[in-house]
């Protein structure tokens, strides 16, 4: 049987680890922010994650808040085994992270504990690092402190923009997503806590 998940993400380097994910779990929910203007256009514009759902069939929860009482229920009501954020962008609290039976797990483009927060592969490209990557965390109530799972490496191109590495980034975490993840929801990685 196939383990439920919820994903959480919103920009375009999430998709490929969606797709990865509904296609080795039954994903019973995916959560982004919500719809807003993009560019010079004052349309509300979906975000990449979520109409990769929607050409996926999948149901999409966009909630204006997640810090509330009424969130930790919807989360509850999905009855899922695990979630898994990526570029999610927003701070879950205790109560959603504790809710999925085998945790909530999170893919990071960094080299954890380095980078934590938003933006790490920009900050890789500006500190000329020359290789980063993604961790695979066990979440907590901290902005990337939970203990890691799994690294998985990539060098940075000499000329590479944060827009090219995203682009690889994105591909390793639909990888992860088909290895490590799916690794850490049999419970066969042990976690290792951060610095």
């Amino acid at each position: 049987m196939r383990p439920r998940t919820i994903f959480f993400g919103t920009p375009a380097i999430a998709v490929p680890a969606l797709e990865a994910l509904a296609a080795e779990t039954e994903v019973v929910a995916v959560v982004c922010q919500p719809d807003k203007p993009a560019g010079r256009d004052p349309a509300p514009q979906a975000p990449p994650v979520k109409r990769a759902a929607l050409a996926l069939g999948l149901p999409v929860h966009q909630p204006a808040k997640v810090r509330t009482p009424d969130f930790a229920d919807w989360v509850r009501a999905q009855r899922a085994d695990a979630a898994v954020v990526l570029a999610y962008g927003r701070i879950l609290t205790r109560e959603v992270l504790d809710t999925p039976r085998l945790g909530c797990l999170n893919l990071h483009a960094s080299i954890l504990p380095r980078y934590r927060g938003a933006a790490p592969i920009q900050w890789a490209i500006v500190r000329g690092e020359d290789e980063t990557g993604l961790s695979l965390m066990q979440m907590d109530e901290g902005i990337d402190t939970g203990a890691v799972l799994a690294v998985r490496r990539l060098p940075i191109g000499r000329d590479e923009t944060a827009d090219e590495l995203s682009t690889r980034l994105a591909q390793l975490a639909a990888e992860m997503v088909r290895t490590d993840v799916l690794a850490a929801l049999a419970g066969q990685l042990s976690p290792t806590p951060q610095d």
